[in-house]
């Protein structure tokens, strides 16, 4: 039975996208989940006002934080990143392309 709320997380658009693709999965009050497929974009930097859980689903990345560490990630890997903890996205593969799953709380 297929209902409208499933999906499957690895049904992937077209590769490669010309900028990082973010689909809100759920929501609910302070919690977000979102997919984040990325294919060799970097980014700004980011100081968030939430924790954010992140897993890195298939791909290869590096995120640098604020004071100088890097930190590189491979499939299956996951980081937590505190809140007003300064990062930014470095590097993300092509290919295979990156797939996120973030939760924001």
């Amino acid at each position: 039975m297929m209902m409208d709320n499933m999906m499957n997380i690895f049904d992937l658009p077209p590769l490669p996208v010309p900028d990082e693709l973010t689909t809100v999965l759920a929501e609910s009050g302070n919690i977000r989940i979102e997919r984040i497929i990325s294919t060799g974009q970097a980014s700004g930097w980011y100081d968030q006002p939430e924790t954010e859980f992140v897993a890195l689903l298939e791909g290869n990345a590096a995120i640098e934080f604020a004071n100088g560490k890097t930190v590189t990630l491979a499939k299956g890997d996951t980081l937590l990143l505190l809140p007003h903890e300064r990062h930014r996205v470095m590097y993300t593969s092509t290919d295979p392309p990156c797939v996120w799953l973030c939760v924001f709380y």
